[in-house]
């Protein structure tokens, strides 16, 4: 029962986080650029192992009982997916400025700030991971850690996976115009990322 229990939270962690968003396509870039890769994959999958944790152990019930929490969370990330794809839309327009194909790197601190707002800063992490996944892992009491651990496991091989696997496809992003088309597509979604959230 604990195997099906990890498993089911495995299958439920990889169909919340396989969905393209603003911290897959940050992982992406990162990959691609082949910068600071392991950093990132190492905080997005422990980030999401702490969400996890404080879904399972009830947090999402106290999120629920403070909206104040989660708007400002969410205009705050918002501020921040705007504040992204105003880049991402800079790189793409003029890719000479920021470096869109990649000669520039960024820097320890810029990189670990970068991706612990698009982690935190993020209202549907918590809705997602926090609240979603924390009450499902209830309906698999006594064994909701199980599940909680599959869950966490989904995360860290999904981020490695995408991190790593990323270097697949330099090949294409070795034309300067591939990086534009990347640039254009992350501010875009975004842009769409950050409406959403004030919408």
């Amino acid at each position: 029962m604990e195997l099906v229990a990890a498993l089911s939270g495995l299958a439920f962690g990889l169909s919340l986080i396989v969905a393209i968003g603003a911290q897959n396509a940050f992982v992406l870039r990162q990959g691609l650029r082949g910068e600071h890769v392991a950093l990132v994959v190492a905080v997005c999958a422990v980030s999401d192992a702490i969400l996890i944790a404080a879904g399972v152990a009830g947090a999402g019930a106290l999120l629920r009982e403070a909206p104040a929490v989660v708007d400002a969370v969410r205009i705050g990330g918002a501020a921040f997916l705007l504040g992204y794809a105003g880049l991402a839309a800079r790189r793409a327009w003029r890719p000479g400025t920021l470096h869109a194909a990649g000669a520039q790197t960024s820097g320890v601190r810029g990189t670990l700030a970068a991706v612990l707002a698009l982690t935190w800063l993020n209202p549907h992490v918590y809705l997602d991971t926090v609240v979603l996944l924390g009450s499902v892992a209830g309906s698999h009491v006594p064994r909701q850690w199980w599940f909680a651990g599959g869950a966490a496991l989904a995360s860290a091989v999904w981020f490695t996976g995408l991190g790593l696997g990323a270097r697949l496809l330099r090949p294409v992003f070795a034309r300067p115009a591939a990086w534009r088309v990347l640039d254009g597509g992350v501010a875009v979604l975004m842009l769409g990322l950050a409406l959403s959230l004030v919408a």
